[in-house]
């Protein structure tokens, strides 16, 4: 039997994932920063499910919740590293201790819970690590500086880390979302204190206040929840796996301007080489 461990299970892909996952018979155990908001997917599944607190920047908690996991299931086969944030601000706009937090969730978090499971997963020549990213790191939307950033370096690492783990039998995957109806846009996500008017046509027309997707976006929790099982039940998932229609759309087209500006400017590129040898 197949157990993970989920982060950030209170609500939106996580609290869905959860969901799916012991519903088909697996081990979860579920986490959030305050227990009781998951207390009721375990209690549906008394055998099966662990709820516990977990806040990722905690290295004690981290600790605690894979020593936990490995005592009751005797170990982590799928981690994903879910927990995490939003933040609008233009950059010039950015509280510095707005960002470190960003940062200590969305980044360091995710690094603190994938070394704490892999030295079991080494042992078990085993496992599987989904770090769950945005497209903002590919398509760097204005006031989203901070929050791309975040999530490029989860991405940066998550390319190296499957490099070295893969002989050992270890599979990464970066997943990159687009728009979810859950409360990401809503109620978990944050902004800078400090406005600044000359940004109000491009970072300010996402602040909060003026950002009317929320509840209107495509993707359905669910759905998402099905496609990473199936993407882990495959035994071998994609170093990226894109969710939603518009995440595939935008990235591609991303993608295709990228190698436009290449082209442009390669003859320019390749002129920094030393000369070859006459």
């Amino acid at each position: 039997m197949t157990t993970w461990l989920i982060t950030g299970c209170s609500s939106g892909l996580g609290r869905a994932l959860a969901d799916a996952v012991l519903a088909r018979g697996d081990n979860a155990v579920v986490t959030a920063r305050d227990a009781a908001k998951v207390g009721d997917l375990a209690g549906g599944y008394p055998g099966t499910a662990l709820a516990l607190a977990l806040d990722v920047t905690d290295p004690q908690q981290v600790t605690a919740a894979v020593r936990a996991a490995e005592d009751r299931f005797g170990g982590v086969d799928v981690l994903v590293n879910n927990a995490g944030y939003g933040y609008r601000a233009a950059v010039e706009e950015g509280d510095d201790a707005d960002v470190q937090r960003l940062f200590a969730t969305n980044f360091f978090g995710a690094v603190a819970m994938i070394k704490a499971v892999l030295p079991g997963m080494r042992a078990r020549r085993s496992g599987t690590i989904l770090n769950v990213s945005s497209i903002g790191a590919r398509i760097c939307p204005p006031g989203s500086g901070y929050y791309a950033a975040a999530k490029a370096a989860l991405e940066g690492m998550s390319g190296s880390l499957r490099k070295e783990v893969e002989p050992l039998g270890i599979r990464v995957t970066a997943v990159e979302p687009g728009g979810f109806r859950t409360d990401f846009a809503g109620r978990s996500l944050t902004q800078s204190a400090t406005v600044i008017d000359d940004y109000a046509d491009t970072a300010g027309k996402r602040r909060k206040e003026n950002d009317t997707a929320h509840g209107t976006q495509p993707g359905d929790p669910a759905r998402a929840a099905r496609a990473l099982i199936t993407a882990v039940d495959s035994g071998r998932p994609p170093a990226l796996l894109l969710l939603g229609s518009d995440a595939v759309t935008v990235i591609g087209r991303t993608l295709d301007d990228q190698r436009a500006d290449i082209e442009q400017w390669r003859d320019l590129s390749v002129t920094t080489d030393f000369p070859e040898p006459s």
